[in-house]
């Protein structure tokens, strides 16, 4: 799991414990009695899309319906909507769309995205009474989006200097790319994102930020942008993409950002509060993927991702610091992670907190194989803080959760 970051219980006697117990069952009770779903009066009139449907589509599921995101198919109007109705009610019903894997009742999170149970049934009524469309004239409308961001216009776009080809072997490919950048000043980015162009193969991304010396000499727009020959030392690979400074001098390299670039399904880039978070870039510079992932492919592609930034206006007054737990991280996975055939295994990983810190986002990751997921903190008193809990792991959907407000865990 990837963090980024600037009441214990008491037994209670039988008889307590017992009047307790019924009393939370005849309260429940009370509350599904009186729980009003859809209101009588919209139950008299029937469900409309301009009335009912429209807000819930456009709030909740346009963002990714349209086009140039991952959504098979637009929700932008009332004809993308009746066109496909009865898959809209299953896959809500279902609560497979919008994806939000976060358990909600264990942790809220800043622009979570699921619906409820009220939402659900007024668009199952909607679709099993015909899709009646009501008064266009009370519709809501439709939101305004820039394509190819999901921030709106970018400051600078990079791109790499040549497409990348996916041979269609059905094989994973695992690349290095260099995206040269370069600016009339030194600036600082709020906002990195990595867009895509082959959303069905491009599976992850990790990346870094070089930033060159104006007064060294360099040419970070020469030699090789693309890399997939992994056999070489990574060294000889910096050489070939003309990395290192050419004249000489130490440090041969430039200073390095790590972990500015990022994607997995479903990511999108974390938005902080003004003065927290940003990114320094001198103006020239290189944001170097170190790990490209093309999933397999049956067809040749040439793929044409790039690189949005949006430059940061406040003065940066609290960095922050992204660590990893697990693999590759600071702290160990308990037992060895090894999965032997046909066996579902559970696996641990702790770390102590040294000093006071304040957690704002969260990543779990776990590919293919997990199952579930649970993270929390423990207070030196034993009281537990709650940070995300997935009750069913989907390979599909890894979101950076970025908490409401920073979450402190105080140090040990």
């Amino acid at each position: 799991m990837a963090t980024r970051w600037t009441s214990r219980n008491q037994e209670k006697p039988s008889y307590l414990s017992a009047l307790l117990k019924r009393f939370a069952i005849i309260l429940g009770m009370t509350l599904a009695a009186c729980d009003p779903g859809v209101p009588e009066r919209d139950k008299a009139k029937g469900i409309t899309w301009s009335e009912h449907v429209a807000p819930i589509i456009y709030d909740h599921c346009s963002s990714c319906h349209r086009p140039g995101e991952s959504g098979p198919f637009p929700l932008l109007r009332y004809g993308d909507a009746d066109r496909q109705a009865k898959k809209i009610k299953f896959v809500t019903s279902q609560r497979y769309m919008p994806p939000w894997p976060a358990d909600p009742s264990y942790t809220h999170f800043a622009g979570e995205n699921f619906l409820n149970d009220e939402q659900i049934e007024l668009i199952a009524r909607w679709v099993d009474d015909g899709m009646p469309r009501g008064d266009s004239l009370r519709e809501k409308t439709a939101p305004e989006f820039y394509r190819g961001s999901r921030f709106g216009k970018p400051d600078l776009v990079v791109r790499c200097p040549e497409p990348v080809h996916i041979r269609g072997n059905g094989t994973d490919a695992f690349l290095i790319m260099k995206f040269p950048y370069s600016m009339q000043r030194d600036t600082v980015a709020e906002i990195i994102e990595f867009v895509p162009h082959r959303r069905k193969i491009v599976h992850h991304v990790n990346g870094h930020l070089l930033n060159y010396d104006e007064k060294r000499t360099f040419d970070h727009f020469g030699g090789k942008a693309v890399f997939g020959d992994t056999r070489m030392q990574i060294l000889e690979v910096y050489e070939q993409m003309q990395i290192p400074y050419t004249d000489g001098k130490e440090p041969v390299y430039p200073p390095i950002s790590p972990n500015t670039v990022y994607y997995l399904p479903g990511y999108v880039p974390p938005v902080y509060p003004a003065g927290i978070g940003g990114v320094r870039m001198k103006k020239d510079g290189i944001f170097l993927l170190n790990n490209i992932h093309y999933g397999p492919s049956m067809s040749d592609v040439t793929d044409s991702s790039y690189i949005n930034v949006f430059f940061r206006k406040e003065k940066v007054t609290r960095p922050l610091h992204e660590a990893q737990l697990g693999t590759f991280g600071i702290s160990p996975i308990e037992p060895q992670l090894v999965i032997p055939a046909n066996e579902v295994k559970t696996f641990h990983t702790s770390k102590k907190m040294e000093r006071d810190i304040s957690i704002l986002s969260v990543n779990p990751h776990m590919h293919l194989l997990g199952k579930s997921y649970l993270a929390f903190a423990l207070t030196p008193a034993h009281d537990t803080i709650r940070l995300i809990r997935i009750n069913k792991w989907n390979f599909r959907w890894q979101y950076y959760y970025t908490f409401k407000n920073p979450v402190k865990l105080p140090a040990g």
